[in-house]
């Protein structure tokens, strides 16, 4: 018989002393995180519950025949004893287990598994509790870890290259004369069909279908055979799908597309001028208020992704430097957590029968020992060295992200308003403590990237 229970804290209040296990706790050691105890329950402890909480079940129970409340407890027990009894011996033997891994110190990973023995003394109940522990981690002479940190720049070259696209996302469209032929930047409407060795293909046909020259919207050669194209001109050209493209049906073919142009428009960007600056929020309305808002607006994302960049310079070089064994349970837990997720995404992208897929746990393995690996390491460091979050650092990080948005203190009450929204925060900024840590203690290079290589590498 096998009973499946939540295990209960260590520190939930145990048995009284009648019903304590009065022997020392006895631990067997099956592996290198793998224990074993064995809990015995006097039969008559379970057996007075069980009549307990039957006779609370039958003030309320309804059954044909019989007044609320009057129901022989001869029915009762044969309708509800089964069920009873079962909750019964999972909380008892719940509690007995976490009696037992208080008294003996063991920080138990994840939940017990519990079999019941047949060969327990008479009057007694026994069970075996197969359960792992929490690993000891040695992490190295930090001092000796090398880590490589990055630091960027907001030059006005960013300033101005963030203006220019703040000005394409407003820009307006007015339609070129017959005679003029489409050039970089005007955006084409077309109508086209494409074959493979004289059959159409899937997605190979469209109507009314506009793009911009120029924006790496569609394949290179497609994009230079229509620039030039004028209003209601036809083309037949040839177009090689690249061997990684993302459409596995054409990848690495050919392709003659037909190319009817029904129009060409020419784009028009606004002036950087009082107007602009107002329509995006800035009431100054000054050139130099755009530009010193564009700034804050980048050093703070400058700002996110060197820490990101540097926080995982300093997670990896912490597990080069860590040793520790992984509990087999985590890593189960983690690979559901991410199977689940994996699930999630594919019914969000509206995939038939998601709930069905089968998804190997098998893909994400490495991923998920690197993320119990590295939850271990972290808990230590912190552990040890005081990283936990405090207040005001919570309410500081809340404080900088709530102010990408138009209306900071309503985001700022949105965070502090639930604890799942906080623990999220509380995490990031116990990791951004560990990763100052970290760089304190390890000898670290320096090196300056480019605003550009920066932002493509988070891209």
């Amino acid at each position: 018989m096998v009973c499946g229970f939540e295990s209960r804290p260590a520190h939930q209040k145990p048995f009284s002393r009648r019903e304590q296990i009065i022997m020392p706790v006895n631990v067997e050691t099956l592996g290198a995180l793998e224990r074993r105890i064995t809990l015995t329950l006097p039969a008559e402890t379970i057996n007075a519950e069980v009549q307990s909480r039957l006779k609370r079940l039958a003030r309320t129970v309804r059954a044909d025949g019989f007044r609320p409340g009057k129901v022989p407890m001869s029915v009762v027990a044969q309708r509800y004893g089964y069920s009873v009894q079962y909750e019964v011996m999972n909380d008892k033997v719940g509690e007995a287990f976490g009696s037992a891994a208080a008294e003996a110190k063991l920080r138990v990973a994840g939940a017990p598994r519990i079999t019941q023995k047949e060969d327990a003394p008479e009057g007694q109940v026994a069970f075996d509790a197969t359960f792992e522990v929490y690993p000891d981690v040695k992490i190295g002479d930090l001092s000796a870890v090398q880590v490589d940190r990055v630091s960027a720049d907001v030059d006005d070259a960013a300033i101005d290259r963030t203006i220019g696209i703040l000005r394409k996302q407003r820009r307006s469209f007015q339609q070129r004369p017959s005679s003029e032929g489409a050039a970089e930047g005007d955006r084409v409407t077309i109508d086209f069909e494409g074959k493979i060795d004289g059959e159409p293909f899937a997605g190979g046909k469209g109507e009314a279908f506009q793009f911009v020259i120029g924006e790496g919207q569609m394949l290179e050669q497609f994009d230079g055979a229509v620039r030039g194209m004028k209003s209601g001109e036809s083309k037949t050209f040839a177009v090689a799908f690249p061997a990684d493209y993302h459409g596995k049906d054409v990848a690495g073919k050919e392709a003659d597309f037909l190319v009817t142009v029904t129009k060409v428009e020419a784009q028009h960007l606004p002036e950087v001028n009082e107007a602009f600056v107002k329509s995006l929020g800035i009431a100054d309305g000054s050139v130099d208020a755009l530009r010193a808002d564009v700034r804050k607006n980048l050093e703070r994302e400058v700002k996110f992704r060197v820490q990101t960049r540097n926080k995982a310079a300093v997670m990896d070089a912490l597990l080069k430097a860590a040793e520790l064994d992984l509990p087999r349970i985590l890593i189960d837990g983690e690979l559901e957590r991410m199977v689940a997720a994996a699930r999630d995404d594919l019914k969000r992208r509206g995939v038939k029968d998601a709930d069905k897929a089968p998804i190997p746990k098998e893909l994400f393995q490495a991923q998920a020992e690197r993320r119990v690996r590295l939850g271990l390491v972290v808990a230590e460091l912190v552990r040890a060295n005081s990283l936990q979050a405090k207040p005001e650092q919570l309410q500081k990080h809340i404080a900088e992200m709530s102010q990408s948005y138009e209306k900071p203190a309503e985001v700022m009450r949105w965070y502090l308003s639930d604890r799942q929204r906080m623990a999220e925060v509380e995490a990031v900024v116990i990791e951004n403590n560990v990763t100052e840590f970290v760089l304190g203690q390890a000898k670290v290079t320096d090196r300056a990237l480019p605003f550009d290589e920066l932002m493509a590498a988070g891209s």
